[in-house]
């Protein structure tokens, strides 16, 4: 493969299973040749997964945008007292979740805002419900921000809130709440929420009682370069210790509606999409995955990602409010059969997993 001589170096790297370093990293992002860095991320999408390509019959639920964070980059949440403002009943849930029960469902996936008049009771008694309906699938539920403010909330550890929502049917966090790391980014679009260090401690807590996870990162915003770039090593440097990761998905910032839409922000490019997926697979090299959101990019260029490092396309999704009330202008539904024929039109070769990425069906 040839290489222009200022990325020599890198390839050589990617080429031998080395790390790349922050410089590294930078430089990356710093490029317009997005198709060398592509072909870069590719070599180590095919070297972890070869051909394949994951993803997952699964369902959404948000069950409160109820939320005290009230983050600027946010259109999600409301004060209580506003239009538009819900909580999901305990019935409503349930019945949601029953609602996907015809297709053979590997993961309900939960998530929320910060609701004052929700106790961890009401969380527990939501899994107990939804592990009876759908007995078989996997509940990846709860942000790390949810989990540390139900820990303030009844003045209990993190690792006490995640051992009693474990025993009530949790079995992984989806990675939601990481946005960007640097605090002096946090503290403009959202100051009131937890810090990276403690998004970290929340998901390290959950690796060391055997809780396997996700990482995400939010760009697109107001964040620099090297915002980005350290976001990546310091969930490398957790993976290192833990091995608790499953895939890390980048998820682009949508401005409209949010309190930011008036700073002039526009949606992240296509372009700028593919070239922070290919650089989080060349960086993150101890995480197995690296999934495209479709829900956020689009399905189109989702399916073009699978040259660009990624090796995962979520899944069904079915019901999704997060993003769309910031804009989306996707769907909020792929059939399997829409997915699994996006893999092949890509020549790739459709895996359908669970949450743990362990094969459900494949051979289609």
């Amino acid at each position: 493969m040839w290489v222009s001589e200022s990325f020599k170096n890198i390839a050589s790297k990617v080429e031998n299973g080395e790390r790349l370093s922050r410089e590294d990293g930078i430089r990356l992002l710093k490029s317009d040749d997005l198709l060398t860095i592509g072909s870069l991320a590719n070599i180590v999408r095919e070297r972890k997964n070869g051909n394949k390509t994951y993803f997952i019959v699964n369902r959404h639920i948000n069950h409160t945008n109820i939320c005290i964070n009230q983050c600027h980059f946010c259109a999600f949440g409301r004060d209580k007292s506003a239009d538009g403002a819900y909580v999901m009943s305990l019935d409503e849930i349930e019945t949601k979740a029953l609602a996907s029960d015809n297709d053979r469902i590997s993961e309900i996936h939960i998530v929320g805002g910060l609701n004052p008049d929700l106790p961890i009771d009401y969380y527990v008694e939501m899994l107990r419900r939804v592990r009876k309906v759908q007995p078989g699938a996997i509940i990846q539920s709860f942000t790390a921000v949810e989990i540390d403010y139900l820990a303030e909330l009844h003045k209990i550890s993190i690792k006490e809130v995640l051992t009693t929502l474990k025993e009530a049917g949790l079995d992984s966090l989806p990675g939601g709440g990481a946005e960007i790391f640097a605090p002096r980014v946090r503290e403009k679009i959202c100051p009131n929420k937890i810090s990276g260090e403690k998004w970290l401690e929340v998901h390290r807590c959950a690796h060391e009682i055997g809780m396997q996870t996700n990482a995400t990162m939010l760009y697109g915003h107001v964040e620099a370069i090297a915002d980005r770039i350290d976001h990546l090593i310091q969930l490398r440097e957790l993976q290192d210790r833990t091995d608790g990761f499953l895939t890390f998905i980048p998820l682009a910032f949508h401005p409209k509606n949010t309190p930011m839409q008036s700073m002039g922000l526009s949606n992240t490019t296509g372009y700028d999409d593919l070239k922070m997926l290919a650089i989080s697979r060349l960086m993150l090299d101890n995480f197995d995955h690296i999934k495209a959101f479709w829900i956020m990019i689009g399905p189109k260029l989702a399916q073009v990602s699978l040259s660009f490092g990624v090796d995962d396309l979520d899944g069904t999704v079915v019901e999704e409010k997060i993003a769309h009330d910031a804009g989306a202008q996707t769907g909020q539904y792929l059939s399997k059969k829409e997915l699994i024929n996006m893999v092949k039109a890509a020549g790739r070769i459709p895996i359908q997993r669970d949450t743990l990425y362990k094969v459900v069906e494949e051979g289609f």
